[in-house]
């Protein structure tokens, strides 16, 4: 029987997602705690693969049982107990057979956090900008990603990918308080996408580059050709959609 794992996790002590060698990852602990609440060992595939320092709101997984859940809240209840504070669990219910947690997800959503004001508060969720921005036309620049589809300039190289080929649903900036936060929605994301795209349109806010030149890069499928990606901290993983 398959079931889905819904959980969020704060990834600032974390080498990502996927289970490392050598390294910690939120797969790696939760995989470990599963298996030990089933007393069967677990295998656990993420609908996506975060980076190490990034966060999740709603992360889905997927992972298969030879045996009923009786009681899903006390399975989370029990796993609560075992994992440590930066990984909880809210929910796990059965789905058919042939639902992936990658694979069958329609969109994945994130959202990026940069502060605007020096605050003691939240230098783990959100990178910090000392320079005026001009909002306006990080959106306009935001807009082009609609007019494409492949992202070679956002991608870490040497990746095992396909292909870079991505569908951008959503991008744009709001101002949140003291807060700019950008938020995306495309049906799947290249390794590092969303922190170069960022650090790319602080280029655009801060006048380093124009939208035009914005678009010459997306279009030049040149990684070097882009900005610098932003810190991991202000990236958080909000929504996963089937």
């Amino acid at each position: 029987m398959r079931y889905f794992i819904k959980f969020s996790y704060k990834g600032t002590n974390y080498h990502g997602w996927q289970i490392q060698p050598n390294d910690i990852s939120v797969q790696s602990v939760l995989t470990d705690a599963m298996s030990l609440v089933f007393r069967f060992q677990v295998e656990l595939t993420g609908a996506g693969r975060t980076d190490a320092g990034v966060h999740a709101v709603n992360m889905i997984a997927h992972f298969d049982l030879p045996f009923y859940i009786e009681d899903s809240s006390k399975v989370v209840y029990r796993l609560n107990s075992l994992l440590p504070k930066d990984i909880s669990i809210e929910s796990i219910f059965e789905v058919e057979d042939s639902m992936h947690a990658r694979f069958s997800a329609k969109s994945r959503t994130y959202k990026y956090y940069v502060s605007t004001k020096k605050s003691p508060f939240d230098d783990e969720f959100s990178a910090r900008i000392t320079f005026a921005l001009d909002e306006e036309k990080m959106n306009e620049a935001a807009k082009t990603l609609f007019d494409y589809i492949d992202f070679t300039s956002f991608s870490k190289v040497h990746t095992d990918v396909k292909t870079n080929n991505c569908k951008i649903y959503h991008a744009h900036w709001d101002r949140q308080g003291d807060y700019l936060v950008f938020t995306i929605k495309a049906d799947r994301f290249l390794r590092n996408m969303v922190r170069a795209i960022v650090g790319t349109l602080i280029e655009v806010g801060k006048g380093a580059i124009t939208v035009e030149e914005f678009r010459n890069i997306i279009e030049s499928k040149d990684r070097c050709a882009a900005g610098m990606s932003v810190p991991a901290k202000g990236l958080f993983l909000v929504d996963v959609e089937y």
